[in-house]
């Protein structure tokens, strides 16, 4: 956060100027929270009314929303109602889930190609950590779901996109539920965590050495088998409902 010191003249225009442009800039993923109050004010030197006014600014303008107790959370830039009623549609149609994944394959492709372009150190850094977690769940049997999706955010991150970054969280969370299903009732730790495993090892080493078409054939051959495996689930729950 490369916050700047304020000039005495609409403050809290300043602060709500800076802190959007770190949202735009991807420093801030929607559902992160941004540093308490107190240490804005630290930050930017104001005071704590003149944090405030920014962040009401900032939620008015719907990039973030500020609840007592909670903190104030960045907010996808993509209509927060498409969101709704994507996560609505797929509960009530699972099959739509599908279309979700060719349009997954479309967009993370090419994050994939892009991060092995321009991935930073601390970009790198954050993916390792990723790899390092979802290899200790592997081989104690454990599934990796929430290490699943963060290392697809990040990648989203390092290509440095912010309308992709923005809109893959959007589909991750209208997915959440469902992954979460499929996760359950198909994965099976001896042979599917390590394939995924696998996957995601073989795409970051990809963006490691900055081969981004190999980056980008193997996101292509992950998220085949991500469908393969949705499918499988559909046609088991559509076997239940047979019975």
């Amino acid at each position: 956060m490369n916050f700047q010191p304020t000039k005495p003249t609409r403050v809290s225009t300043q602060i709500a100027e800076q802190i959007r442009s770190s949202i735009l800039a991807g420093e801030f993923s929607p559902g992160e929270k941004l540093p308490p109050e107190r240490e804005l004010a630290e930050l930017f030197g104001v005071s704590r009314p003149s944090v405030r006014q920014a962040i009401n600014m900032l939620a008015s303008s719907g990039m973030v929303i500020s609840s007592q107790g909670v903190g104030t959370i960045v907010l996808s830039m993509v209509d927060s109602a498409s969101e709704t009623h994507l996560s609505e549609l797929i509960r009530v149609e699972q099959e739509r889930a599908l279309e979700i994944l060719e349009v997954r394959k479309g967009v993370e492709s090419w994050t994939s190609f892009y991060a092995a372009k321009r991935a930073l150190p601390e970009d790198l850094s954050r993916l390792q950590i990723v790899i390092n977690a979802m290899e200790r769940n592997y081989e104690s049997g454990v599934n990796s779901l929430d290490f699943d999706v963060n290392f697809h955010i990040l990648i989203a991150r390092a290509a440095h996109n912010v309308a992709w970054l923005q809109l893959m969280q959007t589909l991750f969370d209208s997915m959440r539920k469902f992954q979460q299903r499929v996760w359950r009732s198909i994965y099976f730790p001896k042979e599917d965590y390590h394939t995924a495993y696998d996957f995601h090892r073989q795409i970051f080493d990809a963006i490691r050495t900055k081969d981004g078409l190999l980056a980008q054939e193997l996101m292509l051959e992950h998220l085949n088998f991500s469908q393969e495996r949705c499918i499988a689930y559909l046609s088991q729950t559509q076997d239940h409902h047979v019975e």
